[in-house]
């Protein structure tokens, strides 16, 4: 491919594939679906204040991203579910503001990666 993506690891993702294209492709096709549902729902349960179900989406969004080897974005969400199971919300916009921007570069990443398979 020749591209060097700064959030996914192209070697995870044909690890998790097994070097499938059809269920690489799956793959990308349901994180891309349910990029968008994770960032707005992580953002509405903030301004809700609803910490367990904000814990409980980040911690969903953990499991898909670390399957794209975002690592970085994984620790993120990680400590959004931390702190939102121990009810802390001073650094959470924050941190919800870079998972944001992360997973839509992500998205951006995937769709040229689909675009390539």
């Amino acid at each position: 491919m020749g591209n060097n993506f700064q959030q996914i690891s192209i070697e995870q993702l044909d690890s998790v594939s097994f070097g499938d294209h059809e269920f690489k492709k799956e793959l990308i096709e349901i994180f891309l679906e349910q990029i968008p549902d994770f960032i707005f729902n992580m953002k509405k349960f903030y301004a809700e204040n609803n910490l367990e179900n904000l814990a409980r989406e980040a911690h969903t969004a953990k499991s898909s991203a670390l399957i794209f080897g975002m690592t970085s974005t994984g620790d993120s969400l990680k400590e959004i579910q931390l702190q939102a199971e121990d009810k802390i919300s001073e650094q959470l916009s924050a941190l919800l503001n870079k998972v944001e921007l992360e997973l839509k570069d992500a998205e951006n990443q995937l769709q040229n990666i689909l675009a390539d398979l």
